[in-house]
């Protein structure tokens, strides 16, 4: 990427949202439809705009096929835009959709441009306070496994700061056809000679194996991929399942007092991950219509049509705490209040309980030795047979529709001792 394109674009307008009764500028109040003043504590509305979803209180979704063959889309983002704070006039040069003025804390909300961006189209709302986050950040710390002792001391987090991550949500009917084999498993009975010299009998399991094939339908709804790669994807990720049934079509006000990431994911990256996810699910689907104990998926060739996508902001809190004088980095789900991240472990802890495994491993092994073993005075070991009998396989029944191919290879095999 040459120089230029991360120089500054130029000055951009930021919304405002003054205070009725001082004039400050508000800040959304979690969990609620009003904004708060910092200074005079005075509340007003989310002002209600006519263009969001449509007017109707519906979050709109955008026809990708549609979308990717518009010669009008969005070039991208090229670099930071330029702004002024509403309150101190002060200019900062910023990626973030909304971020505090690094000179006067005020809150700056940056306006969309639709030639650069896709707007966004939906919201969940931070619903868990700055409060309620370190709550959170608390009993999680304090309940981590092999954790050190002191963890649990750890009542307040160094740094915590709300930010609104960009997700995509992608909608799908599929048909997939697929070709693999289903195992059905039977059983027989053998005997054998242990190591002990005593005849024993066991079950054999053995699996007939049959072709199969067929067609499984299956509908996708908001299927979501993280937008951003500033944040640890994988931990947010682990986020999830979000509650959608929330949301509230876009307003700016919402993102008032908190950072909002822009996407750096373009929609057709996200829809690569989101048919990777739906295929996960696809699989199962394939593995139920074929049915039998076990199954052989060769083959899936998976049609998608009547897709949709939007782009929706979640809010996160991200919150650092120190420990042993290293800074651990958490993210805590500002609408449900689950929580992810990085912790210590406590090395004499996991120590101790692997020697306490081994121990009881070691007593299980030597109870189950003095119970094979007995006590049978005069006992003479029965000599052991010149060969073990065969086990013979022949082919199941065969299934309507399906046609019988016996058992390809040697026959999956397991061994149970009574």
């Amino acid at each position: 990427m040459s120089p230029d394109a991360q120089a500054p674009r130029p000055q951009q307008a930021a919304s405002t949202f003054p205070c009725r009764s001082c004039g400050a500028q508000v800040r959304y109040l979690p969990g609620t439809m009003s904004l708060k003043c910092p200074y005079c504590g005075a509340e007003q509305a989310v002002p209600q705009s006519a263009a969001a979803g449509g007017g109707d209180g519906s979050i709109d979704e955008h026809d990708y096929q549609e979308w990717l063959s518009s010669p009008t889309k969005p070039t991208g983002l090229t670099g930071p835009h330029v702004v002024a704070c509403p309150r101190c006039a002060a200019t900062v040069s910023t990626a973030d959709q909304s971020l505090a003025c690094p000179f006067c804390s005020a809150p700056i909300v940056v306006a969309v441009d639709p030639a650069e961006q896709i707007v966004p189209e939906g919201i969940v709302p931070f619903t868990l306070s700055n409060t309620q986050a370190t709550e959170a950040m608390r009993r999680w710390t304090g309940s981590r496994w092999f954790a050190p002792n002191g963890l649990k001391k750890v009542t307040t987090a160094e740094r915590i700061n709300g930010t609104y991550v960009p997700h995509w949500t992608y909608d799908a009917q599929t048909q997939t056809h697929y070709t693999g084999m289903r195992g059905d498993h039977y059983y027989t009975t053998e005997s054998y000679t242990d190591s002990e010299g005593r005849r024993q009998t066991r079950t054999v399991q053995h699996t007939r194996w049959w072709p199969a094939s067929g067609t499984v339908s299956r509908g996708f709804d908001d299927v979501l991929v993280i937008g951003s790669t500033r944040l640890a994807p994988d931990e947010v990720t682990k986020l999830e399942p979000w509650t959608l049934a929330g949301a509230q079509p876009f307003q700016p006000a919402f993102l008032s007092g908190y950072t909002t990431l822009r996407y750096d994911v373009e929609p057709e990256a996200g829809l690569g991950v989101a048919k990777d996810r739906m295929r996960g699910v696809i699989d199962g689907d394939v593995r139920a219509d074929i049915g039998g104990d076990v199954q052989q998926v060769h083959d899936m060739d998976t049609r998608y049509w009547g897709l949709t996508f939007k782009l929706m902001l979640l809010p996160v809190w991200v919150a650092g705490y120190l420990y042993a004088g290293r800074t651990y980095t958490v993210y805590i789900n500002a609408h449900d209040g689950h929580v992810v991240g990085e912790r210590p472990y406590s090395v004499p802890k996991i120590v101790a309980a692997v020697i306490a495994g081994l121990l009881l491993l070691a007593a299980l092994a030597f109870g189950y030795q003095r119970s094979q073993q007995g006590d049978t005075p005069g006992y003479a070991p029965t000599p052991a047979p010149a060969s073990a009998p065969a086990t013979t396989v022949r082919p199941g029944p065969v299934e309507p529709g399906r046609t019988s191919v016996g058992v390809p290879g040697e026959p999956a095999t397991t061994y149970w001792t009574r």
